[in-house]
């Protein structure tokens, strides 16, 4: 029979709750036994979903890793800035961590993670999704059977779409690298990064470039006449395209688990709660253009491999529609698609007279959606952790596997680029 596993939740905000859903659609593969997390709220919800005890719930990563060992795994699912500092304690204590990511917010942590997890001797698989959804698994596939001969470019694209950029990055709390510990690069576009990285697995990233900024939310950028908080004090409220009554009140589920946070105490707000708390102190209320956002809007790197492949990727914030956009090109052919579209064209060459080139289309939605069944991130939540299970009971991973030490590159990558930024240099990418 199949091993039926266990694990706890440390933080139990939205990323780590949706992870644990697994327990519930798989309840003979994997059991909830536990929550650690600081709010009283979140852990009162967590026990009721998973029937927890009160023996069960813990306020902080350190109380649960202080007892003897409760489960099989952990599920982190922290603040970015958080994420080691409870992780480490953990690994001491013999757990493997499903952890979310970024999984550190400086190359030191990144170091010290990696260092404590070869030292107890404990599994770490990052949570990016994107491996997961079949668009991207498919195409390396394609990349690991040699379709399109050896990779000598890869081109990603993510455009964050306006809301996203608002609520996340703007009003959120992502706006502020002080506050979360990590750039918007990192805290955002750390999947796409891995995703370069993964397409060259195996091969290191030895330099990165990189340029951006705040170029839309800022004060000087607000249209004349704007207030301070939308439903307060702006006349222009009604044309805006950024109102926070348009974007959370017309929108009310959209972005519910950010935007109402400060209405957990209430079992169903109503719309005049959550009227009163945009009106309020809710941060979610404020004009965007007058917020104590730091964080950039866009950003562009470009990143050199030991065998000579270059990258680049482009990150938009404010875009009318979300989307990622993935090119390889190689020796033998390219391949590209979009992931919305859950489709690429993969490309060859073909020298005969009155041809150029050669395409097959690879359609993943023949046959029906393949994303619903899995949950989000085209699919890629549920597979992810379902992989992780099946890893620690010793069946062999899937090629999406986010093992620790494959997930490092990627983000040397983007901290890289951070400091590229910032210092307007070309970064040096060390291993250890």
């Amino acid at each position: 029979m199949t091993r039926k596993l266990s694990a706890l939740i440390v933080g139990a905000g939205h990323r780590a709750m949706v992870y644990a859903g697994y327990a519930l659609r798989h309840p003979d593969e994997l059991a909830i036994v536990g929550v650690a997390d600081p709010s009283p709220l979140r852990r009162a919800a967590a026990a009721a979903r998973f029937n927890l005890t009160p023996a069960q719930c813990h306020e902080s990563a350190a109380a649960l890793a202080a007892l003897p060992r409760q489960a099989d795994f952990v599920i982190n699912g922290t603040m970015d800035r958080d994420h080691v500092p409870t992780s480490l304690p953990l690994l001491a204590a013999g757990y493997d961590i499903l952890l979310e990511k970024p999984f550190a917010t400086t190359e030191d942590e990144l170091w010290q993670l990696a260092r404590a997890a070869r030292r107890h001797g404990r599994k770490i698989s990052i949570c990016h999704v994107l491996r997961y959804a079949p668009f991207y698994a498919a195409i390396r596939q394609e990349v690991i059977r040699g379709t399109i001969g050896d990779l000598l470019n890869v081109q990603a694209v993510e455009h964050v779409s306006y809301h996203h950029m608002a609520v996340g990055f703007v009003r959120g709390k992502w706006n502020r690298q002080d506050r979360c510990g990590s750039s918007m690069l990192m805290s955002k576009s750390c999947h796409d990064l891995d995703l370069i990285a993964w397409m060259k697995s195996g091969v290191r990233p030895v330099q990165v470039s990189s340029v951006g900024g705040n170029f839309q939310f800022r004060p000087e950028q607000a249209p004349p006449g704007a207030g301070t908080r939308c439903l307060v004090d702006c006349p222009i409220e009604a044309d805006c395209l950024y109102s926070a009554r348009k974007h959370y009140i017309d929108h009310p589920e959209r972005w519910g688990f950010y935007v109402w946070a400060g209405l957990e105490h209430l079992h169903n707000p109503t719309l005049e709660d959550k009227i009163a708390s945009l009106k309020g102190d809710n941060p979610y209320g404020r004009c965007v253009w007058k917020c104590d956002n730091d964080v950039v809007d866009h950003q562009s790197v470009a990143i050199g491999f030991a065998d000579g492949c270059t990258a680049t990727l482009n990150m938009i914030g404010g875009s009318a529609k979300p989307s990622r956009s993935l090119h390889l090109i190689g020796t033998r052919g390219e391949i590209q698609g979009v992931f919305e579209d859950s489709r690429f064209v993969i490309r060859h060459l073909d020298p005969r007279p009155g041809h150029e080139y050669a395409e097959r289309v690879v359609d993943l939605k023949v046959g029906g959606d393949m994303t619903g069944a899995q949950g989000g991130h085209g699919g890629g939540d549920l597979r992810l952790i379902g992989d992780f299970v099946r890893t620690l009971r010793g069946e062999t991973p899937s090629i999406s596997s986010t093992t620790l030490e494959d997930s490092l590159s990627g983000h040397l990558i983007g901290l890289g680029a951070d400091r590229a930024r910032t210092t307007g240099s070309v970064v040096s990418i060390a291993t250890n």
